[in-house]
């Protein structure tokens, strides 16, 4: 058995919890004075923060963990926090000084989250800058199924992977995995990645044995076919394991009462403060260019693949393919004022009442019309899991620009892709994140809006 290389961020960790005491600490010293003991309230607060961060994971960033997820354990993490301080502030002194344990826990959550950002975007410049801080590792697979990860690493080196070598097994399979794991041991490799479509279960438990052995980190690429979620859930049944193949989030009862109200309250502010003049203005300009109704009603798959009506404001002449046909470009059923809005996509808002309603969310998977669902579902893999939360009037996918008219097979596959990581990885900040993108690709002009 050999020493374990390559673990260089071994002392971020405890950096960073030293700091963040540090913080919480002077900070209750300067913002909360009246406290008799300030040894034992800092003491008691410093567990209370270590507790919670230990219980929410707060410090199990990465260097491939996204801002986002960051972001949403510094949020869990500021109201566990909070709560915790005003319940401790009910029983270490008199209740009357909330609104400063408020203030006090708002402004700690700012600057630790600054230092963390802070410290997390230092390391990757530094990785690129000066080559510290990254683990070295090599592949092991086909080329078709190590491709794109090995494109990632050579392309990210901020992410602090560097690439010694790539073992094909088109060939030779037996003898390349064997200079394969004989490298790693003569390079002091950190982490072996392999895709597991290519080797047979004795391989994979050979190369198990190997890394827990020489104490090396190994991780498997799965294909499509092998993938089951990315967010899969374990279950005991007294001891036996069993798996969920995919946890919604959003399925979990807090979750489900924090993304309505939030759709509640934005729908709210946009038909009071938007529609209530914007729908007797579009009545007039579209009814003054073309005859008919002002609201386009569309029958549409929402949750559970159930049918609703979904409202947009009519952009086209009245016509018998409207439930058949997408718009496509330079489509000659769109009217002139109906070339602005959806450009603008003024013709999407309607959709809020919707949203109020209850039948669509703000964000999640942008529904289709039925005629065009079913021929997806029959066609697309995994096109049905993006009924198991709401539709939205925007989602993941149009921020990536697959949004409008499907051109390829690739538009609506990579659609379903983002539409999948979303319901797997839904969070109220990815949400507000989709939400403020979209409405810059709005402003700035949208190639696929027409």
């Amino acid at each position: 058995m050999v020493a374990k290389t390559g673990r260089y961020s071994g002392y971020i960790r405890p950096f960073s919890y030293l700091i963040d005491l540090s913080i919480i600490n002077a900070l209750s010293i300067y913002m909360l004075p009246f406290h008799n003991n300030l040894l034992v309230y800092s003491i008691l607060i410093s567990c209370g923060w270590f507790v919670s961060a230990i219980y929410l994971g707060f410090y199990e960033v990465y260097r491939y963990t996204k801002v986002i997820s960051i972001l949403n354990k510094t949020v869990k993490q500021s109201v566990l926090f909070g709560l915790y301080c005003l319940a401790l502030e009910l029983f270490y002194s008199e209740f009357g000084n909330q609104k400063k344990i408020v203030l006090f826990v708002f402004t700690a959550t700012i600057l630790i989250v600054l230092v963390k950002l802070f410290i997390y975007y230092f390391l990757r410049r530094f990785r690129v800058l000066y080559g510290g801080n990254y683990r070295k590792v090599v592949l092991l697979g086909n080329d078709e199924n190590i491709k794109p990860l090995k494109h990632f690493f050579t392309e990210n080196p901020d992410y602090g992977y560097f690439l010694e070598n790539v073992f094909s097994l088109q060939e030779n399979k037996k003898e390349n995995i064997n200079q394969c794991l004989s490298f790693v041991l003569e390079n002091k490799i950190d982490e072996i990645y392999c895709a597991m479509a290519d080797l047979s279960d004795n391989q994979v438990v050979d190369i198990i044995d190997f890394a827990d052995n020489n104490l090396k980190t190994l991780k498997f690429i799965p294909s499509e076919k092998q993938m089951l979620s990315s967010n899969i859930k374990f279950e005991f049944y007294d001891y036996i394991p069993v798996i969920s193949q995919r946890n919604i989030l959003q399925e979990e009862r807090f979750n489900k009462a924090v993304k309505r109200l939030f759709d509640l309250i934005f729908s709210t502010v946009i038909i009071v403060f938007l529609l209530s003049w914007l729908v007797p203005i579009m009545s007039i300009l579209i009814k003054l260019e073309s005859k008919g109704p002002l609201f386009f009603v569309q029958k549409r798959n929402g949750l559970n693949y159930k049918n609703f009506n979904c409202y947009k404001f009519r952009s086209m002449d009245l016509n018998d393919t409207s439930d058949m046909e997408l718009a496509s470009k330079n489509d000659i059923r769109i009217t002139k004022i109906g070339k602005f809005i959806r450009k603008t996509s003024i013709d999407e808002l309607p959709q809020f009442f919707n949203v109020f309603f209850g039948d669509m969310s703000v964000v999640g998977p942008r529904p289709h019309m039925v005629s065009v669902t079913n021929i997806y579902a029959a066609k697309v893999d995994k096109f049905m899991v993006r009924h198991l939360v709401k539709p939205g009037i925007t989602g993941l996918a149009q921020t990536k620009g697959y949004r409008g008219e499907v051109e390829t097979d690739d538009d609506i596959i990579n659609r379903v892709k983002y539409d999948i990581f979303y319901i797997e990885n839904w969070s109220i900040l990815l949400d507000i994140k989709i939400i403020f993108v979209t409405v810059f690709n709005t402003l700035k002009g949208d190639e696929k809006a027409y």
